[in-house]
Parts: structure tokens; C-alpha cells; sequence
């Protein structure tokens, strides 16, 4: 199916949430967070998003993942990946236990498209840490979602959040050998330095193509969206069709996201910047925007 019409068919069957310009949102997608080994390209930015991700939840944001937030075509068990960022995972479940959190899969996290699979993995974990066979909460009741639709209350109009893979090939509907392929297959050769086929981020010809089917949609449906996929951070000036992406969580010494926030919505990086001194420090710079959310709509 082509991309036109997956993403018609995500946005028609999507949830719709309400927001208002008193409405904080961070969205974080492609974290791919592995199992802190050599493989894990998300181990290197671990203290970098949990000092962003604490910051967010102190300023009282709710957090959307954009999918492909756990790498799960490289590795077969969640639980492995969770106890290899486990400080990650409780601050997350914060989020969630305020409400505060909402989770879209991507296609590196397709098997979350199943409800028993993320009611197995996602609802409770084992602590170790504790007495044998002890259980606790995750993020009980959860719901994964494919796309989700905000829509903001003094306009009436929407912003679609998904992924971005949406018929995009071996990412979509035949994302079960992609996962095969990078399980199996690529894996191995990561440490050599073999590009992964599976990741447009990877590819430039092919992300290029998806992003031309991408902004080609928003702009023939007059519908604001924000993405992930492609790992390329990108923010529509107000005079291109509203667009947005917000790159990844696995760029070199770097996140970035967008934030939505008290009607404006922009571009960010987080980054380990030295100071006068010579101190690295974490800081939070805006690329682009801000700009207002009730122009997307215009």
C-alpha cells in the first residue's frame, strides 16, 4: 500500500486528544533503545535524555514517544532492555502513573501492534532487585497507539503524530523480515560498519523519496503532522506545508525533539556543550521556531 494511503488510514482511525495553548508537550521518537552493549546505539545518550526527560517532567510536559522508542528487531526480549536502562524505564512510568505519557510504536517496535503483546511485556516486569518472582507495575493498561490526532480546542484544528513509516516497504507491511534481516543478519556486521538497509536515517536517496511522499500528503490533505523515521530533524517554515520532524534520540553527542508548548511549537537539542571553563554542560538550545501552533492551521 502506498504511503498516501497508509497514512489516511492511520489518521482516520486515530485517537483524538484535545489540547489547549495552556498544554505542554515533548515528543521523542527513535531512541532505539538496545541492550547497552556494543550494538546499543541509544547507550551512548542515555544520561543526556534522562537529564531532558527529568527536566520535562519537573516542568510539568506530558511525554509522546513517536515510535521505535525500543529496539526490538535487534533484540528478542524487552525485559533485557529494560533492565539495561532501568532508570529510564521508572522515569518514564512517572509520566505514566500522572497520565502524563503516551506511546506510539514505530516499525523498529511493530510487535507492539499487538494488545496481548504489549499487555505481556508492558503492563508488569520482574524486579530482580528484589525478593525472586516479584512482579511490579510498568505501565499497567497501557495502550500503543499507531498514530494519534491532537486537536487543538481554540481552533478545532489537528496535528496527526506517527511514525513515519507507514508504507514505506520492508518497514511496513513487511516489517517481520526487516526485523528477521537486522536480527539475524545485519547485526553481526554492525561493528564493522555496514549500514543497516531497514533505516531510511541510514540511506539518504531512500529517506529523501519517503520524506517528497511524506510532505506530499500534508500538504494535499492541509494536515499539519510530526513524525520520526527518518532520523532527520526538519520544521516547516510558514510558508511550506506544515511538516515536522523530530529527528531522533541516537544522533552523534546529541537528542533533538519538538516541543509544543503554550501555543507555540519548536525545534530542540539537547547537548553536552563546554562552557568558558572547559566544563561540559548539559544544555537545551532551540533550532527552530518558535512559531505559533494556531498557524499550522491557517
Amino acid at each position: 500500500m502506498s504511503v498516501d494511503k497508509r497514512l489516511t488510514e492511520v489518521f482516520r482511525s486515530s485517537q483524538e486528544i484535545p489540547f489547549d495553548d495552556g498544554s505542554k508537550f515533548i515528543l521523542f521518537s527513535d531512541c532505539h533503545r538496545g541492550d547497552n552493549s556494543w550494538a546499543d546505539d541509544f547507550a551512548g545518550n542515555q544520561n543526556l535524555f534522562f537529564f531532558a526527560l527529568q527536566h520535562y517532567f519537573d516542568n510539568g510536559f506530558t511525554y509522546i514517544e513517536i515510535g521505535d522508542g525500543d529496539e526490538l528487531y535487534e533484540n528478542k526480549r524487552f525485559s533485557i532492555i529494560r533492565e539495561a536502562h532501568s532508570n529510564v524505564f521508572w522515569l518514564m512510568r512517572e509520566f505514566y502513573n500522572k497520565e502524563r505519557f503516551i506511546m506510539i510504536h514505530g516499525n523498529h517496535d511493530m510487535e507492539r501492534s499487538d494488545p496481548m503483546v504489549v499487555a505481556r511485556t508492558l503492563n508488569r516486569y520482574s524486579d530482580h532487585g528484589r525478593a525472586k518472582g516479584k512482579e511490579e507495575p510498568l505501565f499497567e493498561g497501557i495502550r500503543v497507539h499507531e498514530g494519534i490526532v491532537l486537536k487543538h480546542d481554540p481552533t478545532g484544528g489537528k496535528i496527526f503524530l506517527a511514525h513515519g513509516h507507514q508504507g514505506d516497504g520492508i518497514n511496513d507491511r513487511r516489517w517481520k523480515f526487516g526485523r528477521f534481516w537486522v536480527r539475524y543478519i545485519w547485526k553481526p556486521f554492525q561493528l564493522f560498519g555496514f549500514n543497516d538497509p531497514t533505516r531510511p536515517a541510514k540511506n539518504y536517496r531512500r529517506r529523501s523519496k519517503l520524506e517528497e511522499k511524506i510532505q506530499a500528503w500534508v500538504e494535499k490533505n492541509h494536515q499539519p503532522a510530526i513524525f520520526g523515521h527518518t532520523h532527520r530533524p526538519y520544521f516547516a517554515s510558514e510558508d511550506q506545508p506544515p511538516y515536522f520532524n523530530d529527528g531522533s534520540c541516537v544522533h552523534p553527542r546529541c537528542i533533538t525533539g519538538i516541543e509544543i508548548d503554550r501555543g507555540n511549537i519548536q525545534l530542540i537539542k539537547w547537548w553536552l556543550c563546554p562552557d568558558k571553563t572547559g566544563r561540559l554542560c548539559v544544555t537545551r538550545e532551540i533550532l527552530e521556531g518558535p512559531r505559533k501552533v494556531a498557524s499550522l492551521f491557517e
